[in-house]
C-alpha cells in the first residue's frame, strides 16, 4: 500500500469522510441545479423546438454512455479523487460552451456537441464519489448502515437543489444566461473543495498509460459483466434502471414549458418555484427512508411500493388539465423517487465487491443512461407529435414495467434485501424474518450471486 494509504485513515476519520461527502454532494448539486429549472426554457429561447431540446438532452446522455467505461478506468486506476476533479473541470468548460453557443446563434448541432462534452463530465462523476465514500468509510471503521448516509447525502443534495432552483429561477427572470454563468462559478468552487477534502482512503491508486487503456477498458468491461450483468441481483436492478432512466431523464425537464402553459403565465420565476417544490419533495422522500425502515426490514418492499407510486403520479400528471393538480401529482412522483434512490444505492453496494465498486456502479449508470436516450427521444417526439401530457401518461405506464424485475428480486431473498438497523422491520408485518442477517458494511468484499 502507498504511504498515502497507510497514513490517511489516521488523519481522517469516518465523521470527516461523511462531512466531506455531504459538502461535495451539496455543492455539486447546487452548481448543477442552478440551471435545472430553466434549461428547457434556455434551449427554447436559443431557437430549438421541444423535440430538438430533447435531442440535445439525449446527446448529453449519449456522452455519458460513450465515456462511462473509459472514465470508470480512470476512477479504478488513477483514483476516485482524480475522476471527480476531471468532472468538475470539464463541466465548467461545457457550461461556458452552452453560453457561447447561445450568444453566437449556434443551432442544434453545436448544442449536441456541447451536450456530449457535458456527458463526459458527468461520466467522470458517476460512481466515483459513491465508491470513494464507501471505501473511505470501510477504511475508517464505519459500522452504521449505508442507507442513512446515502439518505443524508440525498437530503443535502435536495436542499442544495432547493436553493439552486430558486436562485436559478430568479436569475433566469433577469436573463436566461445568468444561471449558466453562476453555475460555472460554482463548479470552480466544487473543484477547489474536492481538491482540498477528498483523499483515496481504502483504495490505492495505480498508474496506467494511454497505450494500456484498451486493456484496462477490457478489464472494466469484463468486471462489469462478471460482477454486474452476471450477478442476477445487479442485473435485475439494471433492468429496473432502464425504465427509471427512460422516464425520469425526460420528465425532469418536460414540465417546464407545460406547467407555464397550464398557468397561463410566462414568468420564469414560476419555473424556479416549481423546481424548489420538486427539491422539497425529493428531500421528503429521502427523509422517509429511515421512517419506513422502522416498519419494514426489506429493501424490495420499499422499492416496489415507491415505484408503483411514481408510476401512478406520472400518469396522473398526464391526465389532469390544470396547474396545481399537475404540480401536486408530479411532487408525489418525485417524492417516491426520493425513497427509491437511497434504498437502491444501498442494495447495490451490498452486493458489489469493493475492488470493482466504481466500475459496477458506473455500469448501472450506463444502463440507466441508455434507457434515458430512448426515453428522451421517444417521449420527446411524442410530446411534439401529440402533447407533453401524453408523454407523462406513457412514461408512467412505462415505469410499471420495472415492477416484475423487483418482484423477482424480492423472491430471491438476498442478504442485501435486509435493512440493518436498531428498529429496522421490528414494528411492522413486512419485517425481514427468516432472511439471513448481514453487517452494514462488511469489511470483506462478498461475491455476488451469479447465474451458472
Amino acid at each position: 500500500m502507498s504511504q498515502q494509504g497507510r497514513t490517511a485513515p489516521a488523519a481522517m476519520g469516518s465523521r470527516s469522510v461523511v462531512r466531506a461527502y455531504l459538502a461535495i454532494s451539496g455543492l455539486f448539486t447546487l452548481s448543477a441545479s442552478v440551471i435545472w429549472g430553466v434549461n428547457t426554457l434556455f434551449l427554447l429561447d436559443a431557437g430549438l423546438d421541444i423535440f430538438e431540446v430533447f435531442v440535445a438532452n439525449a446527446a448529453f446522455t449519449v456522452g455519458m454512455v460513450l465515456f462511462e467505461v473509459p472514465t470508470g478506468v480512470v476512477a479504478d486506476t488513477s483514483g476516485r479523487r482524480r475522476s471527480f476533479l476531471w468532472s468538475a473541470a470539464i463541466l465548467l468548460l461545457g457550461t461556458l460552451g452552452y453560453v457561447s453557443i447561445s450568444a453566437y446563434g449556434g443551432g442544434l448541432v453545436l448544442f449536441v456537441i456541447a451536450s456530449i462534452g457535458l456527458g463526459l463530465g458527468f461520466s467522470f462523476y458517476s460512481g466515483a464519489v459513491e465508491a470513494w465514500l464507501v471505501d473511505a468509510l470501510k477504511a475508517t471503521g464505519y459500522e452504521r448502515q449505508l442507507d442513512d448516509v446515502f439518505a443524508r447525502g440525498a437530503m443535502v443534495s435536495g436542499t442544495a437543489m432547493l436553493v439552486g432552483s430558486v436562485a436559478g429561477g430568479v436569475l433566469g427572470g433577469l436573463d436566461l444566461t445568468w444561471p449558466f454563468l453562476v453555475r460555472a462559478l460554482l463548479l470552480a468552487a466544487v473543484f477547489v473543495v474536492g481538491w482540498l477534502t477528498m483523499r483515496d482512503l481504502g483504495f490505492t491508486p495505480r498508474t496506467t498509460t494511454l497505450a494500456a487503456m484498451p486493456r484496462e477498458m477490457k478489464r472494466v468491461v469484463d468486471a462489469s459483466i462478471t460482477h454486474g450483468w452476471r450477478s442476477r441481483p445487479v442485473r435485475l436492478l439494471m433492468i429496473v434502471s432502464i425504465f427509471q432512466g427512460a422516464f425520469m431523464m425526460w420528465a425532469f425537464y418536460a414540465w417546464q414549458p407545460y406547467f407555464l402553459e397550464l398557468l397561463g403565465d410566462g414568468a420564469v420565476w414560476v419555473a424556479g418555484g416549481v423546481s424548489a417544490l420538486i427539491a422539497l419533495s425529493m428531500i421528503a422522500g429521502n427523509s422517509l427512508v429511515e421512517f419506513f425502515t422502522r416498519f419494514c426490514g426489506r429493501r424490495t418492499t420499499l422499492l416496489i411500493a415507491s415505484t408503483a407510486v411514481l408510476a401512478a403520479g406520472a400518469v396522473g400528471v398526464g391526465l389532469v388539465s390544470s396547474f396545481w393538480p399537475a404540480v401536486v401529482l408530479l411532487l408525489v412522483a418525485i417524492g417516491a423517487a426520493g425513497v427509491t434512490g437511497p434504498v437502491q444505492q444501498a442494495y447495490l453496494h451490498e452486493v458489489v465487491p469493493s475492488s470493482e465498486r466504481a466500475t459496477v456502479i458506473s455500469s448501472v449508470s450506463l444502463v440507466s443512461s441508455a434507457g434515458g436516450i430512448g426515453g428522451q427521444l421517444g417521449l420527446g417526439y411524442l410530446a411534439r407529435a401529440q402533447s407533453v401530457p401524453a408523454g407523462y401518461a406513457a412514461g408512467g405506464l412505462l415505469m410499471l414495467l420495472a415492477l416484475p424485475s423487483l418482484v423477482v428480486l424480492r423472491r430471491r431473498r438476498e442478504r442485501a434485501d435486509v435493512i440493518v438497523g436498531r428498529k429496522a422491520g421490528k414494528q411492522g408485518p413486512c419485517a425481514a424474518q427468516g432472511l439471513p442477517q448481514v453487517s452494514t458494511i462488511d469489511a470483506t468484499p462478498r461475491q455476488p450471486t451469479t447465474v451458472a
